[in-house]
């Protein structure tokens, strides 16, 4: 009998000592995934500021601004664009402009 009762004391304390264990690594689980939860938080946060960042950097008056001051760009007027031709899609024109209309090439 002495035997069985040590024999459960054991166990008891086995048991006893697992629960202590697995409510320790409960909480410290809990903690990791408040901190994870907090970290994902700040990162979205940062992530819709980053957003709204970016589209007050890509408005069209401050691009347009930026390519004037510090490419030294302007805008394209009749007076100073080069059109450039294909030659080879010119000599194609011109023999299909030579064939007769109703006629077509063969």
């Amino acid at each position: 009998m002495a035997r069985l009762n040590l024999v459960l004391l054991l166990a008891v304390l086995v048991s006893a000592l697992y629960l202590v264990h697995t409510q320790y690594q409960s909480r410290r689980l809990f903690t990791e995934l408040d901190r994870a939860v907090a970290e994902a938080r700040r990162l979205d946060t940062e992530h819709q500021r980053l957003q709204v960042e970016k589209r007050a950097q890509a408005t069209p008056l401050r691009v347009e601004k930026m390519a004037r001051a510090q490419l030294n760009m302007r805008t394209a007027t009749p007076a100073i664009t080069q059109y450039v031709g294909d030659p080879a899609g010119a000599e194609a024109a011109a023999a299909s402009a030579k064939t007769k209309p109703g006629e077509g090439a063969r």
